[in-house]
């Protein structure tokens, strides 16, 4: 099975303890799609000894919950080339969480949603409105594509 998504993990030391970045954002909350196969690369040097894991309660183990395994596989240790989290997300899912094994409050939200909702998610992995939900009325974008410009109204 293909990988759907990767996201890449790295830690921040902060004011009030470590935390996950996950693709540049801070404790993002990331979006998996119901089905689909999701890998969490924790091969950055900040990840050693900072083993991501999920649970369907916020902070895990540190929250009172427990670690959630169903389609999860571990590879490698973290901070190491080659070390990452994968799951194969069941359809359907309960809402998840990432967490550090090691440390409290490093996590955030895994929202898990019909594969559909996850591919038309505005900006990706950002938890924000897919193109279904609200009201657009008129909107207008512009973008570039390898150098040519288009011009286009929604």
């Amino acid at each position: 099975m293909s990988v759907t998504k990767t996201f890449t993990v790295t830690v921040v030391s902060t004011g009030s303890g470590n935390k996950y970045v996950i693709d540049g954002v801070q404790q993002d909350t990331v979006i998996l799609g119901e089905g689909g196969t999701y890998r969490f690369d924790q091969s950055a040097a900040s990840n050693s000894t900072h083993p991501l894991l999920f649970s369907t309660t916020d902070d895990g183990t540190h929250g009172g919950g427990s670690n959630y395994t169903t389609g999860v596989t571990t590879v490698g240790t973290p901070g190491n080339a080659g070390a990452y989290t994968q799951i194969v997300v069941a359809d359907p899912a309960p809402q998840l969480y990432y967490w550090c094994l090691n440390h409290s409050g490093m996590g955030g939200q895994a929202n898990t949603v019909p594969m559909d909702q996850a591919t038309s998610v505005w900006g990706g992995n950002s938890p924000s409105v897919a193109w279904n939900e609200n009201s657009w009325q008129s909107n207008s974008m512009t973008m570039t594509v390898t150098g040519q410009s288009a011009t286009s109204s929604i």
